[in-house]
Formats: C-alpha cells, sequence, structure tokens
C-alpha cells in the first residue's frame, strides 16, 4: 500500500520497504527490499498526481494475477497427471498418451515452469530473508516447495542413487511435482488476497488523497488565473465557486457558501458559510461563491496531516504486534527443526524416508506464519482507516492499544468541553470608576494577547465603539492573565491568582462577582497600579455535545476530571452542570502535568484532552494524548490522538473502535495460533498431504484478512 508523505509538491518520493528493515531509506525503483524480500511500497507526495500510488498497487495485483492465472493452468494437468488412477477410468487414458516415466518428465516440465518462473518471488524473498537473518512466511515457503521440487527432480533424473526400497517395479522413484505445483499456487493466490485486501484497508487513504482538487482559481495584481495547486502561496486569495472542492485551508473573505465537510468530520449536515469563517481544503461548496485567503497550503494544511497521521499510524506497531513479531522469529526456527526431526523419525524409526520427506515438507508448509504476520498489521491499517473516515485520527498502533484501557479521562475546559469561544456577557467599574473605562483600558492590553477570553473583551470594546490606548512593555502573565503600561499607568487583567495578596473583598459589587462565577462565568479582574477598578465577565458556552459524550464515557466506566485554570466557583458550576466526577481548579501547564503523574502513579490509565499550547505538556505525559482538531497545532502534535471536530463524543468513540480493533487483533492471533497448533502435530504424524497444508495455509490466511475487514463495518455512535 502506498505510503504517503504530504508535501506541497506532486511527485513520488521513492519507494520504502513497510518492515523499515534500513529504517526509512527509500529506493528510486519499484521491488522487492534487498534485506527482507518483502516488496517496497510507494512513498507519495500530497496533492496532484497522487492517485499514482494507486496505479502501483493495482499493478502489483495484476502481476500477481497473471502469475496465478499461469501457476494454476500448469498446476491442474500436473496434478491430473500424477493422481489420475484416483478418477475412473483417467488412467487408462493417461497411459496411452504416455509411458510412466513419459508422464514424470511432462510433470517435471511443467512443474518447473511454475515453481521457477511463476514462484520465482518466493525463492528470491526466502534466499533474502536468509541471508539477513531475518527469518519469515517466505523461510519456510521456500525451503517447502524447493526441497519438494529439489527431490522430484534428482528422483526424476538419477533414480539410481535412492535405495531399491524407494523404487518401484519400472525403477522409478515417487516424486512429488504436483505438490510443488500446487502449493506454489496456492502460496501466489495467498499473495495476491494479500495485496488486495491491502487496497481496500488503504482505501480511506486513497479516498482522502482524491479529495484535493489539482487546480485553484487565484486572484493576483486584479485577474484571475488557473495555478497548480503546488503555486498556491499563504495569503493568496481564491474564487471558489458552487460544487468546486476547496483547494487549501482558509477562510472566506467575500461572499458565502454551503460547505459540505462531511469527508473530512464526519458529520453528514452542510454548514454555511460567511466572511472571517474557516474553510478546509478538500471539502466541497454545494452552493453559493464565494472568495477565500489561503492560511494554510501543502503539507501544513489539515487534509496533508490527516492523510500523514494515517500513514504513520498503519505503518506503526502495537506493543502486541511486537510480541507476536518476536515469537514468529523464534517460531520459524523451530519449525524448520520439528521438520528435520520429523523427517528423521520417519526414516530411522521406521524406514520410510520418503514418508518422512512429503510430512517435512507438510510441517513447513502448513507452519507457514502467514496469518500470523497479518493477525496484527491488517488489523491497525483497517482501524485506522476507519477512524480516519470518523474523524478520529490515530497517530501511532500504541494509541490503539491504549485507548481500550483508559479509565481516567482529564480534560481542559476552554474549548474542549465549551465551545472556546467565549464572549463578554457583562462588566462593571468599582467606585469611581465609569463602566466603559474599564473595559476600554482592559481591551487595550488584551489587544496584545492571543488567548480566547482577551480576544473575546477586545471584540466586546469594538462592539462598543471604545477607542483602545497603545500599550506598552506588554507581558503575559502564565495562567494568571496579561500586563501592559497605558498612559503611564501599570494595568493588569486577569483572574483570582492575578489578585494575590490583595483582597477582592475590597470591591464593592464583589457580591455580584460570586453569582456571575457560580454561574459558571469566567470573571476578569481590571486593576490600575496595583489597585482594582472593575471587573468583565465572560461566558464560554458549553458544547451542546458535551453533556452526552459525559454520559457516554460514564458509560463507558471512564472517570471525567475537569482541569482548568479558572476560579474554584466557576469550576465547581461547570463541573456540576455536566456531572463531572472531579475538577482541578486554578491549574497552571505544569499542574496538569502534575496531575497526569500523580493519577498515573496511582495505578490509573490516563488519557487527556486538550487544545491549547499550555496543554502540550500534559498530552505528552498521558498515556493517551488527545487533541482537539479545533486546537493549536502544538496540540495536536503533542498528542497521540486527534479528534477533527473537536467534540468530546470522539473520544468514546475512539474507545469503541480500540476495543473492536484490539478484539479483532486476539481473534485473529487465535486463527493463527490455533491453526499451527493443530495442523503441525498432523502433519507429522503423515495425516495431511503438503497439498492439503498449502490449502490450509491459504485458508487461514483468508480468515485472518476477512476477519480484520469486518472493522469497515463497525458502527461508531
Amino acid at each position: 500500500m502506498p505510503v504517503v508523505a504530504p508535501s506541497g509538491m506532486a511527485q513520488a518520493g521513492g519507494y520504502i520497504c513497510p518492515m523499515r528493515c534500513e529504517g526509512d531509506k527509500t529506493y528510486p525503483e519499484p521491488g522487492d527490499c534487498p534485506v527482507c524480500g518483502m516488496h517496497l511500497v510507494q512513498v507519495l507526495a500530497f496533492g496532484a498526481g497522487s492517485t499514482s500510488g494507486e496505479d502501483e498497487e493495482v499493478a502489483a495485483f495484476k502481476s500477481m494475477r497473471r502469475r496465478l492465472v499461469l501457476a494454476a493452468s500448469l498446476s491442474l494437468p500436473v496434478l491430473l497427471l500424477s493422481m489420475g488412477e484416483l478418477v475412473p477410468g483417467f488412467d487408462r487414458f493417461i497411459a496411452g498418451l504416455f509411458s510412466m516415466s513419459q508422464n514424470i518428465l511432462v510433470q517435471m516440465a511443467l512443474s518447473s515452469t511454475v515453481v521457477l518462473f511463476a514462484g520465482a518471488f518466493i525463492f528470491k524473498k526466502g534466499y533474502l530473508s536468509l541471508r539477513s537473518r531475518k527469518l519469515n512466511m517466505f523461510t519456510l515457503l521456500a525451503l517447502g516447495t524447493g526441497v519438494a521440487w529439489s527431490y522430484s527432480l534428482v528422483a526424476t533424473l538419477f533414480p539410481g542413487i535412492f535405495p531399491a526400497s524407494l523404487r518401484n517395479e519400472a525403477g522409478l522413484v515417487p516424486v512429488y511435482f504436483e505438490a510443488a505445483s500446487i502449493i506454489t499456487s496456492l502460496v501466489i493466490l495467498g499473495q495476491m488476497l494479500e495485496l488486495l485486501a491491502h487496497a481496500k484497508t488503504n482505501g480511506a487513504i486513497k479516498g482522502l488523497l482524491n479529495l484535493v482538487p489539482s487546480t485553484a482559481l487565484v486572484l493576483r495584481e486584479g485577474r484571475e488565473s488557473i495555478v497548480s495547486l503546488s503555486e498556491v502561496l499563504v495569503g493568496d486569495r481564491i474564487r471558489v465557486k458552487p460544487g468546486e472542492k476547496i483547494p487549501v485551508d482558509g477562510e472566506v473573505s467575500e461572499g458565502n457558501g454551503v460547505v459540505d465537510e462531511s469527508m473530512i468530520t464526519g458529520e453528514p449536515l452542510p454548514l454555511e458559510k460567511a466572511p472571517g469563517e474557516p474553510v478546509t481544503g478538500g471539502t466541497i461548496n454545494l452552493n453559493g461563491s464565494f472568495i477565500m485567503v489561503a492560511r494554510k497550503v501543502g503539507r501544513d494544511t489539515l487534509l496533508a496531516r490527516i492523510v500523514e497521521m494515517v500513514n504513520e499510524a498503519s505503518r506503526s506497531k502495537a506493543p502486541i504486534q511486537r510480541l507476536a513479531d518476536s515469537i514468529a522469529a523464534g517460531f520459524v526456527q523451530a519449525v524448520v527443526l520439528f521438520a528435520v526431526a520429523t523427517f528423521l523419525i520417519w526414516g530411522f524409526g521406521f524406514s520410510k524416508w520418503d514418508h518422512g520427506l512429503v510430512n517435512a515438507i507438510a510441517v513447513l508448509i502448513i507452519a507457514c506464519p502467514c496469518a500470523l504476520g497479518l493477525a496484527t498489521p491488517v488489523s491497525i491499517m483497517v482501524g485506522t482507516g476507519k477512524g480516519a473516515s470518523a474523524g478520529i485520527l490515530i497517530k501511532n498502533a500504541k494509541a490503539i492499544e491504549q485507548m481500550r484501557k483508559v479509565d481516567t479521562l482529564l480534560v481542559d475546559k476552554t474549548g474542549t468541553l465549551t465551545l472556546g469561544k467565549p464572549t463578554v456577557t457583562t462588566y462593571k467599574g468599582g467606585e469611581g470608576w465609569v463602566d466603559d473605562e474599564v473595559l476600554r483600558l482592559a481591551a487595550s492590553v488584551d489587544n496584545l494577547s492571543e488567548h480566547p477570553l482577551a480576544a473575546a473583551i477586545v471584540a466586546a470594546s469594538r462592539a462598543k465603539g471604545l477607542r483602545l490606548s497603545e500599550a506598552v512593555d506588554f507581558s503575559s502573565l502564565t495562567g494568571k492573565g496579561a500586563m501592559a503600561r497605558i498612559d503611564g499607568h501599570r494595568v493588569a487583567v486577569g483572574n483570582d491568582r492575578l489578585l494575590g495578596a490583595k483582597e477582592a473583598d475590597k470591591l464593592a459589587l464583589r457580591a455580584a462577582v460570586e453569582a456571575l462565577q457560580g454561574s459558571g462565568h469566567t470573571v476578569m479582574f481590571v486593576l490600575r497600579d496595583d489597585q482594582v477598578i472593575g471587573y468583565i465577565g465572560v461566558t464560554d458556552p458549553i458544547k451542546e455535545s458535551t453533556p452526552e459524550a459525559v454520559r457516554r464515557l460514564h458509560a463507558r466506566g471512564v472517570r471525567v476530571i475537569m482541569l482548568t485554570g479558572d476560579n474554584n466557583r466557576t469550576a465547581a458550576a461547570v463541573a456540576k452542570t455536566l456531572g463531572l466526577d472531579d475538577f482541578r481548579a486554578e491549574c497552571l501547564p505544569e499542574d496538569k502535568f502534575s496531575e497526569v503523574k500523580a493519577l498515573q502513579a496511582g495505578g490509573c490509565i490516563v488519557g487527556m484532552a486538550g487544545d491549547g499550547i499550555n496543554d502540550a505538556p500534559a498530552l505528552t505525559q498521558a498515556d493517551v494524548g488527545i487533541a482537539m482538531g479545533t486546537g493549536t497545532d502544538v496540540a495536536m502534535e503533542s498528542a497521540d490522538i486527534t479528534l477533527i471536530k473537536g467534540d468530546l463524543i470522539g473520544i468514546a468513540r475512539a474507545k469503541d473502535l480500540s476495543v473492536a480493533v484490539m478484539r479483532n487483533i486476539k481473534e485473529n492471533l487465535f486463527f493463527a495460533f490455533g491453526y499451527n497448533a493443530i495442523g503441525i502435530p498432523i502433519a507429522a504424524l503423515g495425516l495431511l498431504s503438503p497439498i492439503l497444508a498449502g490449502l490450509a495455509m491459504a485458508v487461514s490466511s483468508a480468515s485472518v484478512l476477512s476477519n480484520a475487514l469486518r472493522i469497515k463495518g463497525l458502527k461508531l455512535e
């Protein structure tokens, strides 16, 4: 499957080993990894022409299908020639065409074409695995088919070197060309099915790649011109017509539109977009025409980052997969020794060397760890693709495994539980101060701040038409507020922490402040020269989906604890409204980090959900960090999971997805190990022919693949 490396340019980036035998080393041409023999996958650039990865995948599938047609069409005659006596009257028909020696020579010619031409890749991959000492399924396949064919070739050309007990009355030695041919055909069938499965599991990535248009209608110097997507620059003005895909991330500057964002957020209802509202590359403008300003292009767009994260997750290994890999490595060596022991026991113990050879080959084939190798990665790939289509971006496989274990969720308030769009509802000056003057001074300071509360205060002052003063010596007070000098006076705006030893009791309207805080408002105090001159009440509405999200998380056995920099009264009001299990108020960034560590030390598996720069340390420390897609880039980079819509219900869905994927992996491992545990002893006892062993091997791989694909039908409510 193609690995996508987002970029502003639409160009191929070479080929890489899916097993990362040589790290991230890329090769200029397609082919097989020179270390382990696995088929190299293409690294693609994001943007126009990115579907070439799909063409490469289709070409590999068609090539394997041609091999299967050749192998199957030649293997069937070999099977009939070798086992014709099982069909009434057919043995006489064959005897009329060929003598017994001619029959074997025809089998040799047909089987050699199947094994050495159609199945040549098996021996190449097997040789590479031995040379690099990275034993895998091709090690066993190459040994099994190679021994069967080589033995039969020698027995046909030099029967005299074998003991008389092995030769029949015609002086011929039993051969197993049909086993070598049929096994090769079944291996090719398995590889073809695997390529098909990879194509299906990678459907989400392909769908995302195809969302982005190849060109954009850019307005430059008063003229409209169509330019390649790779030529779009930040700040460009782009016209988007009805029915067109939005090329890059940005915001509407003129006009209106109705945009379908379902391919990004998973939400079916289109949204109206007016000037100032954000739009995302890859979404579709259903109605209306507007001009947008490009804010993020190339690898910085949300769509490019989604593709990058999905690919990174599908290539990463969960702890359970690393365990399976280590078992598989020792398993191959054990199987080879077991096959040799089977051959020797039948030979020395029962003087049936031919039986020993056939049974040893059956052991090698039945034990091929194809299903074991597929068990975890195919489920991870399907799971991350399913998550992407539901607006849940999973950065690594470890997050999938850990998410189901999370029993405690820490959530930031602003932008996580709430909309993150606070608005000023009231403001009041203290004794001797005009209300509007208090708001004006606060806005003059906050005009230099990027905090959401500051933006709300500035917006309120502009709505009142207040003229702001120039602020100098501005400084941000982490976890407290901001300060600057205005007209020679030191003006500060912030929360209870900012007051410090100063008693808010001196404020004449303290009762009103407490009432606001008790109703869930955030109160910002305004100080001039260390004297409290008024307050501003700000409210950030709780998201409509938050109460339902908390209910769902509780139903899944997850405690929800709010961490906020807000004061205790406001935090308590919000926690009570939502029915949270607990809360921590007046938290600084280091407090959130410490809280995560403290809960982990107490044995909790902690998930942390946040959207701001101040949440990044806690997101990194948590067992699973969850970023809101509506938040900052730093938060998303620090997190293991990103919820595109920024909705807490996505966490409940991510937990459901994690449970489903891990259950699926365990089912696959059960299929793989159970199949080997039953099949190997049966093959060693001579109760399973190499042909049936090859068929069972293919069925085992198919069962794992089909079971993993069931995840695509999972309903994430």
